[in-house]
């Protein structure tokens, strides 16, 4: 069975839409752009689409390709100290010239609706709540929950040690009492704890790692993301030959963005409202 995502993202759209309804002064998500790649353009489009649709004003600044690190941290600084701008990103990839960990700890915690700064990702592995959200791990969990998932009684396989996805939704399965194994994909034998596991969560950008036989029946796929490989896209799981009458899987493609920049929008409105 295919897992029915558009419910979950229009609940969360709704609801931020709502609440920016009864707001006095509308938040205000920016984003800075320095590499226009065409996934970092689609990307950018899906934000203003969905911040358009929550009412959330959108504004974009772009830079230069061969912009100086030196020259963007000045930008960030400029972007922390501006009391108007309540949270922002820089959408990613950067140049290979930039360092993206040093632009990344350069953003002020509490305007990092991208959730990617160290602050931020250490507060997932304190239990904290009163923050923001890690985007792509929220939304993987708000899927869950819609299936009327019992963590406590799961063994969920996570394949990924990023810290956009793979830790930090280790880390919010562990505070759901989930029992997590992590794998990779340089793990000997994955289909060994593949199978043992009732979810499997794979964000590892490998061409079709997950196949059908390293599952159990019964089990849930959660496909986070893909690799292009001439021209051609290639999920992390084998979405197409996975037999769906045995596994409930997510929809591919076409379903990532919107979640993702779901969590995002719903970022920025509680910043906005922390700011105030």
């Amino acid at each position: 069975m295919l897992i029915d995502w558009t419910s979950v993202a229009l609940h969360i759209y709704d609801k931020i839409k709502a609440k920016v309804a009864n707001m006095d002064t509308k938040p205000t998500l920016w984003a800075i752009l320095v590499w226009n790649s065409p996934a970092s353009l689609r990307y950018i489009k899906q934000k203003r689409k969905w911040a358009d649709y929550t009412w959330v004003n959108f504004k974009l600044l772009e830079l230069d390709a061969d912009i100086s690190e030196k020259k963007l941290l000045k930008k960030i600084e400029k972007f922390n100290e501006d009391d108007d701008i309540s949270g922002y990103i820089v959408q990613l990839p950067l140049p290979k010239h930039i360092d993206e960990n040093n632009i990344i700890n350069a953003i002020k915690p509490e305007k990092d609706v991208d959730w990617f700064h160290p602050i931020n990702q250490w507060k997932v592995l304190i239990w904290d709540k009163s923050w923001l959200e890690p985007c792509t791990p929220a939304w993987i969990i708000k899927i869950l929950k819609s299936l009327d998932i019992e963590f406590h009684w799961q063994i969920v396989c996570v394949i990924g040690r990023s810290n956009i996805v793979g830790k930090p939704v280790s880390a919010l399965l562990i505070n759901e009492w989930a029992t997590v194994i992590t794998c990779n994909s340089s793990t000997p034998n994955i289909s060994d704890f593949t199978k043992k596991a009732d979810i499997v969560i794979i964000a590892v950008w490998k061409p079709e790692l997950l196949k059908e036989n390293m599952l159990k029946k019964w089990s849930i796929v959660i496909d986070v993301w893909f690799t292009v490989v001439d021209e051609k896209i290639y999920w992390d799981a084998d979405t197409a030959n996975i037999d769906k009458a045995w596994h409930r899987v997510t929809p591919v493609p076409g379903w990532v963005w919107p979640l993702t920049v779901a969590i995002l929008i719903k970022n920025t409105l509680k910043a906005a409202k922390n700011k105030n």
